[in-house]
C-alpha cells in the first residue's frame, strides 16, 4: 500500500526537483554572467533545489530500503543483480548517483553562501548545481533507457 503511495510521489518529485533545478541555476547563471548582486532569491533558488533533492532523496530511500521489490530482490541475491542491468541500475547507479548528486547539490549552497563577493557566489552555485543536474539528469530511469519508468505515474 505504502509503496503504491511513494512510487508515484517520487516520480511527481522528480519534474519539481527538475523545475527547481533549473530555475536555480537560471538564477546562478544570470547574475554570473550579467555580473548582478546576489539576491534573497537567488539564496531561496539554491535552498528549494537543495531542499527538494533532500525529500526526493529520503523518499527513494525509503523505496530503496524498505519497500522496492526490485531493490528487495536484488539484495537477496547481490551477485545475480549484478549481472542484470534493471536490477543493477536500481540497486547500485540510481541510489548512488542520486545521493552524489544531493551531496553536489548541498556543497553548491554551502561554497556560494560561503563566498566573498555576489560574482562568486553565482559562479559556485551554477558550476555545483549544474553538476547537481547532470548527475541526476543521468541517473533517472528515463523511458528511452534499459530501467525505463513512466515519465508521468498515471
Amino acid at each position: 500500500m505504502l509503496y503504491s503511495i511513494l512510487l508515484p510521489l517520487h516520480n511527481i518529485l522528480r519534474w519539481v526537483v527538475l523545475i527547481a533545478a533549473l530555475f536555480a541555476i537560471y538564477r546562478a547563471f544570470a547574475g554570473w554572467l550579467g555580473k548582478k548582486d546576489w539576491t534573497r532569491t537567488d539564496d531561496k533558488a539554491g535552498m528549494w533545489f537543495t531542499m527538494l533533492m533532500d525529500i526526493q532523496v529520503l523518499v527513494g530511500l525509503i523505496l530503496y530500503i524498505f519497500l522496492s521489490p526490485v531493490t528487495q530482490s536484488a539484495l537477496q541475491n547481490f551477485g545475480g543483480a549484478m549481472s542484470n542491468a534493471v536490477a543493477r541500475f536500481f540497486a547500485v547507479e540510481h541510489v548512488l548517483l542520486m545521493v552524489v548528486a544531493a551531496a553536489a547539490a548541498h556543497m553548491g549552497r554551502a561554497f556560494s553562501r560561503k563566498a566573498a563577493g555576489a560574482l562568486s557566489k553565482h559562479k559556485r552555485a551554477a558550476i555545483w548545481f549544474v553538476l547537481a543536474l547532470l548527475l541526476v539528469l543521468v541517473a533517472i530511469p528515463w523511458p528511452f533507457t534499459a530501467a525505463a519508468r513512466p515519465l508521468f505515474p498515471f
